[in-house]
């Protein structure tokens, strides 16, 4: 039988896929640095400490890839965990990378590159933004629920965004599957939308107004800073939206329908499931305003 790491496996995606691969029959090895009550089948993992390597791929040939975030240049821990995994059988990685980023030299856009030459099967997901962005404790979620609105510097920028189950199922289907398709997959939902149109959704869904506002990128980077982010990592962040402005996630493939056979949820059916399943994390009529 397959083991299936997977990195990342209390996060938005991890546990997804995990839970995925597990309905499936698989057996999965799930790893963070914090453990989990329950869970004999969790193992610690930090990649700050390259120690933790060996005991989490022990015995794993597939491995779902979750990249440290925290981590400006990745690639020297992610190429030492590679050399341990593919060292001890692996042969197959799923990562986790995002539409937003391409190949390059440093940062996250150096994984794929680095992936791809380590390991014999590789299959690199591109999703774009995530539905869960609208639900939780993701900033946009407080700005919704505490002051009725939505802050970005889109502009009129729309992206199809997905839900991360949908991210989930595709990875699953590359981890268990006989074999991977060529290329990169690029991720989206069904329909690509604008934050101000996405505000309308929300605010129909829940019942509460929801305005969007756009700023300039400067403003944003200074409204992240503001909110304790070091100033460079909020320029890349306010960067992005500049780049949605700009149309870089203008476009919807059928990407999840072609791996999963089965297309991906629209955001109004991910927000109609949201309010009914968690209300309070969806909206708060009492805080919002027009």
């Amino acid at each position: 039988m397959r083991t299936v790491l997977v990195t990342g496996g209390t996060g938005t995606t991890g546990r997804r896929v995990a839970a995925f691969l597990r309905t499936r029959g698989v057996k999965v090895r799930t790893a963070s640095r914090h453990p989990v009550a329950g869970d004999d089948q969790h193992v610690i993992f930090d990649w700050a400490d390259p120690g933790t390597f060996a005991a989490a791929v022990d015995g794993v040939d597939r491995v779902f890839l979750v990249a440290p975030l925290s981590d400006s240049d990745p690639a020297s821990a992610v190429g030492g965990f590679l050399d341990t995994a593919v060292a001890a059988g692996t042969r197959r990685v799923a990562l986790l990378s995002a539409s937003a980023v391409t190949d390059g030299p440093s940062g996250l856009g150096a994984l794929p590159p680095l992936v791809r030459a380590r390991v014999p099967e590789v299959a690199v997901l591109r999703p774009s933004w995530f539905m869960q962005n609208f639900v939780g404790n993701h900033p946009i979620a407080v700005g919704i629920r505490e002051r009725g609105r939505i802050t970005t510097a889109t502009g009129r920028g729309r992206v199809a965004f997905i839900d991360p189950d949908d991210i989930a199922a595709v990875a699953g289907q590359l981890l268990f599957g006989e074999s991977i398709p060529d290329g990169e997959l690029i991720l989206t939902g069904p329909q690509a939308l604008s934050y101000d149109e996405a505000a309308t959704m929300v605010g129909e869904v829940t019942g509460t107004p929801v305005h969007h506002t756009s700023i300039t990128a400067g403003e944003l980077t200074a409204a992240i800073e503001a909110g304790g982010v070091p100033h460079d990592y909020a320029r890349v962040l306010a960067g992005m939206d500049e780049e949605i402005a700009g149309g870089s996630e203008e476009r919807i493939t059928t990407t999840v329908r072609d791996v999963t056979g089965r297309a991906p949820r629209s955001f109004r059916d991910f927000l109609i499931d949201a309010h009914r399943t968690h209300p309070a994390h969806s909206a708060h009529p009492a805080r919002a305003v027009a």
